[in-house]
């Protein structure tokens, strides 16, 4: 996986309004700069891969639409609050978030247009990864498995969207959201998830729209040979692992390593702090700022085989969008987080 850069001044807005969602780690460990290279020794991804855009896409975005930050600003507020109640209660409180979703396949050959069988193999692997019952949860180390948790959401496969396309690659500019331009509309994105999968393009394995963003291009795009784990896929990124990923930022979630340096984090308590992503299967226990990095955590880097959890931290900021006055709050009629 390639390492997206983010720009200093947008690594700098982050820092200013995004502060933390859940009173995050504020205090600023020993900084130090760890190359790609000495990130991972095992490292063996093609050049060409970028696990994920999604930082890129959101940079675009803010630049497209100012108003954009306002809201996602109002959107940290909320969840910072619902975080700290969530800390008062002395009962944390179980209720299972349903989460329809639509599928879209934007195909240009026979490859790209799955099966509903590697449509299928990939909504089992978000209800597993989402509920911590991965067979694979067994690897999480000792360190993490008090914060390693069941976040309660589950996803209902709704509909599967087929549509032949002469383009391609689609990019990260959201054309294949829209019909007008050969790809498919997104289906009421106030109660579905809209998963668009399609050959994105420039080794891009998958993007996703933050909360408050344009509801038009509301969900993610993943390409096809990293969609499920059965049919069109390609190791070391078929288990299903970049649609948990980008549905993670879906749901407001930010890298493991907050996109900066040991003075960024994700705002998320029970995370530690990191300088950069890790590729690979890294050798645990893999230290950076001074702690052990959760080099296992779905919103990092890492290959598909070597994820393995959420923290109760992430759940508590996810669960924090469906809330009342939370920016997907529609999709329950009635919901206690």
């Amino acid at each position: 996986m390639r390492k997206i850069t983010i720009l200093f001044v947008f690594s700098s807005f982050l820092c200013i309004f995004l502060y933390s969602c859940g009173n995050s780690k504020k205090e600023k460990r020993e900084e130090h700069t760890i190359s790609d290279e000495t990130r991972n020794p095992i490292n063996n991804i093609p050049d060409s891969i970028i696990r994920c855009g999604t930082m890129q896409v959101l940079q675009d975005h803010l630049i497209k639409n100012p108003e954009l930050k306002e809201r996602m600003k109002a959107i940290e507020n909320h969840c910072r609050a619902f975080v700290q109640l969530r800390k008062n209660e002395n009962v944390q409180r179980l209720d299972t978030i349903i989460i329809p979703t639509v599928v879209h396949i934007v195909y240009n050959n026979e490859n790209e247009n799955i099966s509903d069988e590697q449509v299928r193999s990939q909504i089992q692997v978000l209800n597993e990864d989402f509920t911590k019952s991965n067979t694979d949860s067994n690897q999480v180390p000792q360190e993490f498995l008090i914060v390693a948790t069941n976040t309660k959401i589950h996803f209902e496969l709704d509909s599967i969207i087929r549509v032949a396309s002469a383009r391609a690659t689609w990019g990260t500019n959201d054309q294949v959201k829209f019909a007008s331009n050969g790809g498919s509309d997104v289906i009421d994105p106030s109660k579905n998830l809209n998963i668009w999968v399609c050959t994105i393009g420039g080794g891009i394995l998958g993007y996703a729209q933050f909360p408050g963003d344009n509801a038009e291009t509301d969900g993610i795009v993943v390409s096809p040979q990293y969609f499920g784990t059965t049919g069109f896929v390609t190791a070391p990124f078929n288990k299903g692992r970049t649609t948990t990923h980008e549905v993670g930022h879906w749901l407001n979630l930010r890298h493991i390593w907050g996109d900066g340096n040991c003075a960024l984090d994700d705002f998320v308590d029970d995370t530690p702090l990191s300088d950069g992503p890790n590729y690979g299967c890294p050798t645990y226990p893999t230290v950076r700022c001074n702690s052990t990095d959760m080099t296992m955590n779905y919103m990092d880097y890492s290959n598909d085989a070597c994820m393995h959890m959420f923290t109760i931290g992430q759940k508590n900021r996810m669960r924090a969008v469906f809330a009342e006055g939370g920016p997907r709050e529609s999709f329950v009629k009635t919901i206690i987080p």
